[in-house]
């Protein structure tokens, strides 16, 4: 089993080498309009932006940031395939321009759009930023009217294209069983908020970008495993730093990225790097939360019925017994925008014994490089 991935160095509005139809997933964060540190690379694509800003017309600004994203949803709506799902994680800013402060809101601009397009908008995700700030007024402070609400969140835009994906052949609804999710991901990842840090790197490359808008690791696996499956590919249009390149490396899913700006290719490729290692180690903490799940239903003489054969490891749900989660063997470097990544083989079973029912097994301390379960 391996898994392919291509990062393009170009502008996501013209990509003319991926075919129509040939993408299952859409996954990026685009830059933000409205939002200070993203006026430089709108306006280099279309001067009327600054202008617009320096007379302090910023309605006029949004609109044409939103007219340049405009052209890469469109590419986006080509290559996705039908029943394909586009997940767009943007945040509304708050911002003067002139003399007027004001909220420019770039989820509800996107989501007017697809609509437009003929998409389905799916139940978004709020996506509630953890924030150290100790001082969070906006505005006029203690006094009233002109005190402002603090936006502590962005959305997670999720868009369905032209109905639900069909899956008819057998070798792709074995991959959809093997890309299940356990039963406990699927009640947290399948609320509409979620809560953890945003990422705020600093690039050592001065011509790049001060600060990246990159989503964490955590919020672009679930998007991958929630809305893929195994052997799928996925693109996003704003690859930044290479986070959605990453979770569909540790997910079994193909990957496209493309990124206009040329000065983050060490970034990535130092990501890229170390990414065998990284994914490894995020698959055992996630499967040592399954393994915490179980042992506390035991523990509570709480029944689970079914049983995973890939993990030796008993389940929730029928649905679950058919989860293949593989850890990464290397990841090969074909040439500097080409990748291959290789998967262990070897089944990940646990040893020991277990009894005549799953019910009566106790989970073991996770064993690296001997299976990650022992039942005692």
């Amino acid at each position: 089993m391996n898994s392919t991935h291509k990062i393009l160095y170009k502008d996501a509005s013209v990509l003319k080498d991926i075919d129509d139809k040939s993408i299952s997933l859409v996954i990026t964060t685009p830059p933000y309009p409205m939002i200070e540190m993203w006026d430089e690379v709108f306006s280099s694509q279309n001067g009327e932006i600054k202008e617009a800003i320096q007379v302090g017309n910023g309605t006029k600004a949004f609109e044409l940031m939103h007219a340049i994203l405009d052209n890469v949803w469109k590419e986006m709506d080509r290559v996705l395939c039908p029943g394909g799902i586009a997940c767009i994680n943007i945040g509304d800013a708050t911002r003067t321009v002139g003399d007027q402060f004001q909220l420019y809101p770039s989820h509800a601009r996107i989501i007017k759009h697809f609509q437009e397009m003929g998409f389905q908008c799916l139940p978004e995700i709020l996506w509630r930023k953890q924030t150290n700030a100790p001082n969070k007024f906006m505005g006029s402070g203690m006094l009233p009217p002109s005190a402002y609400v603090t936006l502590e969140h962005e959305f997670i835009l999720i868009f369905r294209k032209y109905g639900k994906r069909e899956f008819t052949e057998q070798a792709k609804i074995d991959l959809r069983n093997a890309s299940a999710y356990f039963w406990e991901e699927r009640n947290a990842w399948f609320s509409d908020v979620w809560e953890f840090k945003g990422i705020t790197q600093v690039l050592e490359n001065g011509e790049a970008r001060k600060r990246s808008a990159a989503f964490p690791f955590d919020l672009a696996y679930r998007l991958v495993n929630m809305f893929s499956i195994k052997g799928d590919t996925i693109i996003d249009p704003f690859l930044g730093t290479g986070t959605s390149m990453l979770a569909a490396m540790a997910s079994g899913r193909n990957s496209i990225g493309v990124e206009i700006d040329r000065n983050l290719e060490d970034v990535i490729a130092a990501r890229l790097k170390a990414a065998t290692e990284f994914c490894n180690e995020y698959i055992e903490n996630r499967l040592k939360a399954h393994v915490d799940f179980v042992n506390d239903r035991l523990k509570n003489s709480k029944e689970l019925k079914y049983h995973n054969q890939f993990f030796d490891i008993p389940v929730m749900t029928r649905q679950e017994a058919g989860i293949e989660i593989p850890f990464l063997k290397c990841v090969k470097c074909v040439d500097d925008t080409s990748f291959i990544v290789e998967y262990e083989q070897s089944a990940l079973h646990g040893t020991g014994s277990r009894g005549k029912n799953s019910n009566d097994m106790h989970v073991h301390k996770p064993l690296k490089n001997k299976g990650l379960f022992e039942w005692v």
